[in-house]
C-alpha cells in the first residue's frame, strides 16, 4: 500500500516538470544570468550603474535564480508547506543576520578612520 502512494506523489512530479516547463524555467535562469552579466561587464564598468547600487540588485536577481532553482529543479514547489517552510525560515535569518553584521562591520570601518 505504501508503494501505491509513492508511485502516485511521483506522478504528480512529473505532471509539474514537463520539457516545455524546464526549457521555460532554462530561460529564466539565462535571462537573470545574462541581466547580471550585462551589468557587471557594461553598466558598472562604464559608469551608468554606481557600484552601491548594482551589489543589491545581484543579490536580488541571485536569490530569483535560487528560488527557481530549489522550487523546480530540486522540487520543493511540489511538496507540502511545512518542508518549504524548513527551508525558506532558515534562509530568511541568515539573509537578516548578513545584513545585521553588514551594518555592524561599516560600524567599525568607520571607527578606523
Amino acid at each position: 500500500m505504501s508503494s501505491e502512494s509513492t508511485e502516485v506523489h511521483h506522478e504528480e512530479h512529473g505532471e509539474g516538470m514537463t520539457r516545455k516547463k524546464i526549457v521555460q524555467i532554462f530561460g529564466v535562469l539565462l535571462g537573470i544570468t545574462v541581466i547580471e552579466f550585462i551589468i557587471a561587464l557594461w553598466l558598472v564598468p562604464a559608469g551608468h550603474i554606481p557600484l552601491h547600487w548594482a551589489n543589491p540588485v545581484y543579490i536580488v536577481l541571485t536569490l530569483f535564480k535560487a528560488f527557481y532553482i530549489v522550487a523546480y529543479f530540486m522540487h520543493l514547489k511540489f511538496e507540502k508547506i511545512g518542508l518549504a517552510l524548513c527551508i525558506i525560515v532558515p534562509i530568511l535569518f541568515i539573509i537578516g543576520l548578513i545584513l545585521v553584521l553588514t551594518n555592524e562591520s561599516h560600524y567599525w570601518v568607520d571607527l578606523r578612520a
